[in-house]
């Protein structure tokens, strides 16, 4: 059933690509069933496999000469990726749904997108994984470039031309070790057996796993991020944010980290007072987290904001994996699911409740308003969506950052400390974007919007309850997904990173 998620979206994307364009009203109703029923299948996966083991779902064939598998299979992380990428998706359809040019095209590049992320989160044979993750790609590129706004076609490129340079990578590595384990199969069961010599490791785990992070917005290659996130159609934003980033993270912990984990070993020296690539990561995790926190502090745009602070959270996710312990791990991929959640809405909030009624994302002129009079819901979605960001308690987030920053006190104790400082700007970025955008500050005057602004409809009301509710379900019983996350990780096949074989 799993795989119907899949076939689902990709059937729905023919679908809507032969529509005529005059159906416009159709074609939202398909694209919000179609996404309706991948949700509803990955839910009914998820409920039957609640002990995170890994179980096939189909496996043939594909490349026999290579060794090359269609394989695809799942587990406890897999399956938590699954669910939040259904949820998102149905959210961004609720909240796209005004979308009047070219609406089928728009909701077939959409669902293309979204059969392409379950692919990644779904392929347990590395180059399936990988032609998935290219897949993934071009209706981005095609979803910012004709539908969005702010520099569309700059942020488009941007974004196209990072993610091929860390495939380019990715790729680079990946042939090397099947070369390297004999050309016999390419799962990853196959490639994990290759015996590679630290040496080997050594190199082809930052060739991997940067050409992964390059998507999850490791810093210093962060910056198609914010571009990104501003040029792309409310529904991109929401999914460049609550998924396609986590395909990053996810190829990160998957891939690199399960494939050369004695490439973040020792190189038997010290650089810098660094002494293995696991350092070095760490440390631009928590630059990431800290930098995108403070630079999201100073944003005039509010779109920015969000967009910095995507950067900030993809940081906690980067250093949970970099403990290498149960509890870091376990916290990043909450995170991961987290994230997706509060991130996906507050774009929305963004860009289809305040930008598409007033015109404008600067925060000064959004000061002049009073919208939290003429907006209530969009204030008080934005300030829900805000405290589970910042890791109020009750919501996901809290969760998810508390387990990362206990697992980085145990294998980076003044790196946690430094850490502090993202959580700490963090509140203070959100709670300045909150004033700022909803509420007049002391001495500024009045000024009503230049038209009547748009009740807030149903769609984008079943939306905000569809992201709010999960975070705080999430929040209130994180077991739900915990039960998953840890057997999964406690598979064998990640018993190299248990061990710690770099010490």
């Amino acid at each position: 059933m799993l795989a119907g998620t899949i076939y689902i979206s990709m059937l729905g994307a023919l679908v809507l690509a032969l529509m005529p364009r005059s159906a416009r009203n159709a074609a939202r109703w398909v694209a919000l069933l179609t996404a309706a029923a991948g949700l509803a299948m990955a839910l009914a996966s998820f409920a039957a496999h609640r002990d995170g083991a890994l179980f096939t779902i189909t496996r043939v064939p594909w490349v026999p000469q290579m060794g090359i598998e269609y394989y695809l299979a799942a587990d406890g992380i897999s399956l938590c990726l699954a669910v939040l990428t259904g949820i998102v998706a149905v959210a961004g359809i609720l909240f796209s749904w005004d979308v009047e040019l070219r609406t089928n095209q728009f909701f077939a590049f959409y669902l293309l997108l979204i059969g392409a992320v379950y692919g990644v989160f779904l392929s347990r044979d590395v180059f399936l994984l990988f032609v998935f993750y290219e897949i993934v790609i071009i209706p981005k590129y095609f979803l910012i470039a004709l539908w969005g706004s702010t520099r569309k076609t700059y942020g488009a490129m941007k974004l196209a031309i990072y993610s091929f340079v860390g495939s380019a990578m990715v790729l680079v590595g990946l042939m090397a070790a099947w070369v390297r384990s004999g050309g016999h199969g390419t799962s990853l069961e196959a490639l994990a057996a290759g015996g590679y010599p630290h040496h080997f490791q050594m190199v082809a785990f930052p060739l991997v796993f940067v050409g992964f992070a390059i998507l999850a917005g490791l810093w210093p290659l962060h910056t198609w991020a914010p571009t990104g996130h501003v040029a792309a159609p409310t529904a991109a934003s929401m999914l460049l944010a609550g998924v396609v980033m986590k395909l990053g993270a996810y190829g990160c912990l998957r891939v690199a980290m399960t494939l050369f984990p004695e490439g973040m070993g020792p190189w038997g020296h010290t650089v810098l007072g660094m002494a293995s690539w696991r350092d070095v990561l760490a440390v631009l995790a928590v630059v990431g987290i800290v930098y995108g926190a403070m630079v999201a502090m100073v944003q005039r745009d509010f779109k920015f904001v969000i967009g910095y602070s995507s950067v900030s959270h993809m940081g906690f996710i980067l250093l949970g994996l970099m403990t290498l312990n149960q509890v870091g791990m376990s916290g990043a991929v909450l995170q991961m699911f987290s994230h997706g959640l509060l991130a996906g809405l507050m774009f929305a909030v963004v860009g289809r409740m305040v930008y598409a009624r007033t015109h404008t994302r600067d925060l000064t002129e959004l000061n002049r308003m009073d919208l939290h009079r003429l907006l209530p819901f969009a204030a008080f979605a934005f300030v829900v969506a805000g405290m589970g960001s910042m890791g109020m308690p009750g919501f996901s987030g809290f969760v998810a950052e508390l387990m990362i920053v206990i697992g980085a006190w145990r294998a980076f104790p003044v790196l946690a400390m430094i850490t502090g400082v993202g959580v700490v700007v963090g509140v203070a970025y959100i709670w300045r974007a909150m004033q700022r955008a909803f509420f007049i500050e002391p001495g500024v005057e009045a000024q009503a919007p230049h038209e009547p602004l748009g009740a807030i409809t149903l769609p984008e009301k079943l939306g905000t309850l569809l992201l709010a509710g999960t975070s705080v379900v999430v929040g209130l019983y994180p077991q739900v997904l915990l039960n998953l996350i840890v057997p999964a990780l406690n598979a064998p096949i990640f018993e190299p990173l248990r061990r710690g074989v770099w010490q």
